[in-house]
């Protein structure tokens, strides 16, 4: 039913060219922050229905509860978009989508299971060597392209080399196109242009993923990738693993280089701040970490859900078919989240709940203990290293993504 109600008016996700208005507003902010409708949207209509020419309803849910009550079901949301991608019916192979993000149980399920062991902190905990390692080389770059006094580019130099390489060491890729790679990963989460150059850059890296994998079937490398083929063989397909791969690679570096640059904005804004990371303990790092993934929420809504059949949000009814958007960013603002001043960046916040910057339920980022480890490893030996670290420009000279599911900045100049 999900399926026939949306293709009966031909809508086709990945040719839109456009981006209508209302759904630009969980995309939008001044600098770091969410544009304070979302904020207003919290307080008095956490269940937002979007003026689209559809006939489905599209909700915008804001505040914690409905956040929550909202990404923690599986038995009425579905996050499969097959019915949203050209040529399919709701009833085709995973090759239209793989992955964990747009996958319903039971073969989100099976998925998770597999990639799950490779997460786990005693697992990532063999990774910190070569993350320090990796860091090191990157801030000997940084500390020879500025010696001489001239600005450099933080987000070039640091903060995307260190979560690519991570990442590509992890799965067991080779890649030397860094710049291509780049791109597209800033591409596939922007939808200024629409959700069709998005969908052009997700094919793009996809398809080298597919080749990677048919490689690795004959000759399985040393990382996640080849780990998968030899334990599991036939049992999961080509499609499925460049799915899982493709989600771990892209999830894997360019949320994590957002949260780079902008972390160092926001710290290189208080001289306390930095100070507490550059000689504080692992517990203090750890605080300011959380505090910053909640604050800056570089992934600003979760992957969409469709209502599997009529049912009632916390109040508001809900059709099959409609769709609710779940805002992290406006939800880990919210004072049930956050406590007091949740607008504001606290290094000694008490939070109310754990934040959402990684999601919640089923379709939490699979990945979250690898960000916090880049960044408690990589943001004190930064400020350690240079201590004199500024940024360059002014904030208001600095180019902020407009419409990107994923938050960043794609240049950060400063004098080292």
């Amino acid at each position: 039913m999900l399926a026939r109600r949306i293709v009966k008016k031909g809508i086709d996700l990945a040719s839109l060219t456009f981006i209508p208005e209302p759904t630009k507003v969980p995309l939008q902010r001044t600098g770091l922050d969410p544009v304070p409708r979302l904020a207003e949207l919290r307080a008095t209509d956490p269940v937002h229905k979007l003026d689209l020419p559809f006939d489905f309803s599209v909700y915008l849910v804001t505040d914690t509860a409905h956040v929550r009550a909202v990404l923690a079901n599986r038995d009425d949301y579905s996050n499969d978009i097959r019915h949203l991608l050209p040529g399919t019916d709701g009833t085709t192979s995973g090759e239209d989508i793989g992955g964990l993000g747009f996958t319903d149980a039971p073969l989100h399920t099976r998925l998770r299971k597999i990639v799950t062991p490779e997460f786990t902190m005693r697992r990532l905990a063999r990774l910190e060597p070569m993350i320090e390692a990796f860091v090191e080389n990157r801030l000997d770059e940084l500390a020879a392209a500025g010696a001489d006094g001239t600005p450099v580019d933080l987000a070039k130099l640091l903060s995307f080399p260190v979560p690519f390489q991570t990442i590509c060491a992890l799965l067991g890729l080779e890649l030397s196109d860094r710049d291509a790679f780049a791109r597209l990963g800033v591409q596939r989460f922007d939808i200024t242009s629409g959700a069709a150059a998005a969908f052009g850059a997700v094919s793009a890296q996809r398809e080298f993923l597919f080749d990677a994998v048919a490689r690795q079937r004959v000759e399985p490398g040393p990382g996640l990738i080849g780990a998968i083929i030899r334990d599991e063989g036939d049992r999961i397909s080509d499609a499925d693993l460049a799915g899982l791969a493709d989600g771990v690679f892209t999830g894997g570096y360019e949320t994590t280089a957002g949260m780079i640059s902008l972390s160092t904005l926001v710290l290189l804004r208080d001289p306390a701040h930095a100070e507490l990371v550059r000689t504080g303990s692992r517990k203090d790092v750890d605080r300011v970490v959380e505090e910053l993934l909640r604050y800056l929420s570089v992934v600003q809504m979760a992957f969409p859900r469709f209502a599997r059949h009529d049912l009632d949000l916390l109040g508001t009814p809900l059709k099959a078919g409609d769709v609710v958007l779940a805002s992290l960013s406006a939800s880990n603002r919210d004072p049930l989240t956050a406590g007091a001043s949740p607008e504001f960046f606290d290094p000694a916040r008490v939070p109310t709940s754990g934040h959402l910057a990684f999601g919640h339920g089923a379709h939490r980022c699979i990945g979250a203990e690898l960000a916090r480890m880049e960044l408690r490893i990589l943001l004190p030996a930064l400020l350690r290293r240079f201590p004199d670290l500024a940024v360059a420009v002014p904030q208001s000279e600095l180019q902020f993504r407009e419409l990107s599911f994923v938050y960043g900045i794609d240049q950060l100049p400063v004098t080292v």
